[in-house]
């Protein structure tokens, strides 16, 4: 303790006060010398005066302060909820993790700002489509001429025969950066990224960045159109309201998903026969197999039969447990934003893509307790052929590089560190409402009329 206090002491500028007697002494003297009663009635009488002079003032201060106070304790508008309490009780708690790296920050507040000005955009067309070809060329315009921007696009779009064919677009043709996917990386060199047409432009552009997406911007141009909430119309007041920065945006969460060739062997491998009968029990080999094939999937990955007229067999682990088998024509496994697209058809729920989680949706199982489940966006998911399946399966990613699964092959999914930056165009919670509204017609009903005065509210006649 001594050389605590002098470790404190020596951080301390040294005290100019009273020593422990003088500080005594002047208690003492303090409590002989105190006021005499007649001394304490007159200044209780002359305190009760001022406070009753006082008294309205100080009433509205203090409800002024109290409505702060209830101002202040009010709940804030927070999507993802109060962080939850670490302490249950006068003695328990959760025990601290070093490794929880993971902060969640409010959805409400995520607004895309920019460190310097944005001068690479990259602009994706929905291919096979003449009537966006009018549009893109009105885009590129704008960006070429009055913003100043360097422009990048496709090849197979420049070299499109209607555009090539226009003399009038030549000029900002030539100034056009072009790539060819699969060949030329640019994901290092875009700062932004616009889409013409409709969900399938969006998916094509998660797809060209394996790693970290540059903010995205969706106008609807395409038939169904849920993820592009941006009306062409006014593209040119969108545009700007973008680069001027304090856009609302919303993350889309995508999964890393890694195709594992051999790291599973059948059955009758595994199990090899001794002389008492038995063999060694069933085990999953963490370091073999080989990867062959690694992306990031924004919607979801789609395990199915195939063209094979047997049920899917296939196994589905979590975090190195197994916790069903999939029997019937498939199982999706998927985003929050896929959560709209095939795992909507197969019956799963929509979740906010603002939702950290993975949903596992099974294809027409032959289960009839089988529901669709949602799992943390922590775990990690496996798929494997059961050493049972009677055939192989097929697996798709956003409905892309659709390839056949074997036995010993394996699937693993989980969230990836990689979202996409989709920009709103309102906000988060109400274009996404708005898109189940005008996309799905989500609970879109013919409204039951009111009761007349007259009626009985127990009567059951038409």
């Amino acid at each position: 303790m001594e050389g605590v206090e002098e470790r404190d002491g020596a951080n301390r500028p040294p005290r100019r006060g009273k020593s422990p007697r003088r500080r005594r002494e002047g208690k003492k003297s303090h409590r002989s010398n105190g006021p005499s009663a007649q001394e304490r009635a007159g200044s209780d009488q002359r305190a009760e005066e001022l406070e009753a002079s006082e008294w309205p003032a100080a009433l509205e201060e203090t409800s002024e302060s109290s409505s702060k106070r209830l101002d202040r304790c009010r709940r804030a508008h927070f999507l993802h909820g109060p962080y939850p309490t670490t302490h249950f009780g006068p003695k328990a708690c959760v025990l601290p993790n070093p490794t929880s790296v993971m902060h969640i920050q409010d959805p409400a507040s995520q607004r895309l700002t920019w460190s310097k000005p944005p001068l690479n955009v990259l602009v994706i067309r929905k291919v096979r489509d003449e009537g966006l070809l009018e549009p893109f060329k009105e885009l590129c315009r704008f960006l070429v001429e009055e913003k100043r921007l360097m422009v990048f696009v496709e090849k197979k779009v420049v070299d499109d025969v209607a555009l090539t064919a226009d003399e009038t677009f030549s000029s900002i043709r030539k100034q056009l950066c072009t790539f060819r996917e699969g060949f030329d990386d640019i994901s290092d060199c875009i700062d932004l990224i616009i889409c013409l047409g409709g969900d399938g432009t969006l998916l094509y552009a998660s797809s060209l960045f394996q790693g970290s997406v540059p903010p995205v911007m969706a106008f609807h141009l395409g038939s169904l159109g849920f993820l592009t909430p941006f009306k062409f119309e006014s593209y040119k007041t969108e545009v700007d309201k973008v680069f001027e920065g304090n856009a609302a945006i919303v993350l889309r969460s995508r999964l890393k998903v890694k195709v594992v060739k051999g790291l599973f062997q059948r059955r009758e491998q595994l199990f090899k026969p001794e002389e008492n009968g038995t063999g060694p029990p069933n085990h999953i080999g963490t370091e073999a197999g080989k990867i062959t094939l690694q992306l990031q999937v924004l919607n979801e990955v789609v395990v199915d039969r195939g063209p094979s007229s047997y049920l899917s067999n296939v196994d589905l682990y979590l975090d190195g447990r197994l916790i069903t088998s999939v029997q019937g024509d498939g199982v999706i496994v998927s985003t929050p934003t896929g959560s709209t697209a095939y795992a909507a058809a197969a019956g799963a729920s929509m979740i906010h893509p603002n939702v950290p989680a993975i949903m596992v949706t099974p294809i027409c199982p032959h289960s009839l307790s089988f529901r669709p489940i949602v799992v943390p966006a922590g775990v990690e998911l496996m798929i494997t052929l059961s050493p049972d399946a009677r055939n192989t399966a097929w697996v798709s990613f956003d409905g892309r590089k659709r390839q056949e699964i074997q036995h010993g092959d394996s699937i693993k999914i989980t969230t990836s560190c990689y979202p996409v930056p989709s920009l709103c165009c309102h906000d988060l919670v109400y274009d996404w409402f708005d898109s189940l509204a005008q996309c799905l017609h989500w609970n879109v009903r013919k409204k039951q009329t009111r009761l007349t005065d007259g009626s009985d509210s127990s009567d059951t006649e038409n």
